[in-house]
């Protein structure tokens, strides 16, 4: 097996796409902040003292989503069509579940943005929240579904972790 991402002299590369297939592709990841509840009854009331926490970290993750390429080196600049990033307030564990959605026609796919739209928007609520609560815990981050490319549809509750 060849490592698509060095050169002949063994040295970091940008893989090259061009011969592939322009398709339609699409990721979705999530992750996650627990946190006391104090943190979480002020981010749940809107009355955290730094704002709106939840809009802030949608557009954090919305904003990172499309800065993929320049903070994870090789990764391609894409075209993104489509990034949504969503919250789910889970009161019994006083935890954000966090979900992404990145979507282009191209000829790479969009699982680092959707990762990285997950990870950033989690980084943002642990930054306006660390006031209250500095021990929250992010994670796990994951990849939940990929579409398109050579490899298809691909779904992480079929697939065995790791793979």
């Amino acid at each position: 097996m060849s490592l698509t991402h060095l050169n002949q002299q063994g040295e970091a590369s940008m893989v090259d796409v061009t011969d592939k297939d322009i398709t339609d592709r699409s990721a979705r990841a999530e992750s996650a902040v627990a946190m006391s509840a104090e943190a979480f009854a002020q981010l749940k009331a809107g009355n955290n003292k730094k704002g709106d926490v939840l809009a802030t970290a949608r557009i954090a993750g919305i904003q990172a989503a499309k800065k993929t390429a320049d903070l994870i080196p090789l990764c391609h600049p894409l075209a993104l069509t489509k990034v949504q990033v969503d919250f789910v307030l889970d009161e019994a564990n006083n935890c954000v579940q966090i979900q992404s959605y990145c979507r282009l026609a191209g000829r790479t796919g969009v699982e680092m943005e959707a990762l990285t739209a997950a990870s950033v928007a989690a980084l943002t609520i642990y930054d306006m929240c660390k006031a209250v609560d500095p021990a929250m815990v992010i994670g796990p981050t994951k990849l939940q579904e990929k579409t398109g490319g050579k490899r298809g549809h691909w779904v992480a509750d079929s697939a065995e972790v790791g793979q």
